[in-house]
């Protein structure tokens, strides 16, 4: 009885802790797969300044329309894209390497997105753009994330193959196809998404959370593509149901409750993984065989 009171009154009681368990879900089913890409591309950090790099957008959708979700949606879409172009075309005309151009354009655009946001709003609104909040979401706002999950898993089965070739061996794509750059185009696009999605609910800071950490947690778990991603959607999933009965419980916010579940699993991860943990190296006996 104790347990269903701590485990699952919470979400059979209240429409908005429900409402936030969906919004998990559509956003692990999402974002977990692009952490695992952008894990394997070695772009993870890339993932983290776009993050930053939407707040400008969704600032000055805050300050035109308020807390308008499609106002702040579409502006953080034009700025991520934005500054992925501008990124790269920077490291292509300039000596500058592309991840040094995203730090540069992400530490401008955080500073830019701050002073607009403090401009107009409150110390409320900034804590609601830098960290979100996931048990305030509306049906408008999981209906637009449930949207952006369907379109992400519809494109990456377009463009799996090439994503998975091109992490492999993109001297091979590039030899026998042309699809590695509209590949390479769309999962950026496919990042920005995410990144609006996890903005809605996780604010700008946190957005990354649910994609890279997942990510981390799978390399750990599972040696093959499919078997990562399975992996990172299940414990993202995990990470957001567990953080969302810490919250209701205590007096942790969401946003951080659900990153730091994700967080103990990840360090969990690094020391059991079955594929490359650290106990499973420095004893690699037989009885730690599956």
């Amino acid at each position: 009885m104790l347990l269903y009171e701590a485990l699952i009154a919470p979400f059979t009681e209240f429409e908005f802790m429900r409402r936030a368990l969906a919004g998990i879900v559509a956003l692990s089913l999402g974002g977990a797969p692009i952490g695992v890409f952008l894990m394997l591309r070695r772009m993870s950090l890339v993932g983290d300044a776009m993050a930053h790099a939407i707040l400008p957008g969704a600032a000055i959708g805050f300050l035109l329309s308020g807390l308008n979700l499609f106002a702040m949606s579409f502006g953080g879409l034009i700025a991520g894209f934005t500054v992925a172009i501008l990124a790269g075309v920077v490291s292509r005309v300039t000596e500058l390497k592309e991840d040094a151009s995203l730090a540069a354009f992400y530490l401008v655009s955080l500073a830019v997105g701050v002073t607009i946001v403090s401009m107009k709003g409150t110390n409320i609104d900034l804590l609601h753009v830098l960290f979100g909040n996931i048990l305030a979401m509306d049906d408008q706002t999981l209906l637009v994330i449930a949207f952006n999950t369907s379109l992400t898993l519809i494109v990456m089965a377009v463009i799996y193959r090439p994503l998975v070739i091109e992490c492999v061996d993109p001297l091979y794509l590039r030899t026998v196809s042309r699809a590695g750059a509209p590949a390479h185009l769309a999962f950026l696009a496919l990042v920005v998404i995410n990144l609006v999605n996890g903005f809605h609910a996780l604010g700008t800071l946190l957005a990354v959370g649910l994609m890279i950490l997942p990510a981390g947690i799978a390399k750990f778990w599972a040696r093959d593509i499919t078997g990562m991603m399975l992996v990172a959607v299940g414990s993202a999933m995990l990470s957001g149901y567990a953080g969302l009965v810490l919250s209701f419980q205590t007096r942790v916010p969401s946003g951080p409750a659900i990153i730091l579940v994700a967080a103990i699993l990840y360090i969990a991860s690094l020391l059991f993984g079955r594929a490359g943990g650290v106990v499973r190296k420095l004893f690699p006996g037989r009885h730690l065989e599956a």
